[in-house]
């Protein structure tokens, strides 16, 4: 669920305050750094975002909880096979 089109930042996915000069992107230096732990991380986020979403980012919110809900299906696929 790519939503960067053209060159146009993306505040869901991708954004860039979050990438270093290195290339590493925040998220996967908070999973490194969490391993086991990151399930209840993205959890917490995924209430966060869908707690807030009518009252400051609308949409846009909606999809980052969507993008940690992905992330949580996927980490749980991962440490359940």
């Amino acid at each position: 669920m790519d939503n960067n089109t053209e060159g146009k930042p993306n505040n869901v996915e991708h954004p860039g305050h979050y990438n270093q000069d290195s290339g590493i992107e925040c998220i996967e230096a908070i999973r490194a750094s969490l391993g086991g732990e990151f399930a209840g991380y993205c959890k917490g986020n995924v209430m966060k975002y869908l707690w807030r979403y009518k009252y400051k980012n609308g949409l846009e919110d909606l999809k980052k909880a969507q993008v940690y809900l992905n992330w949580l299906v996927e980490e749980v696929e991962r440490t359940t096979e």
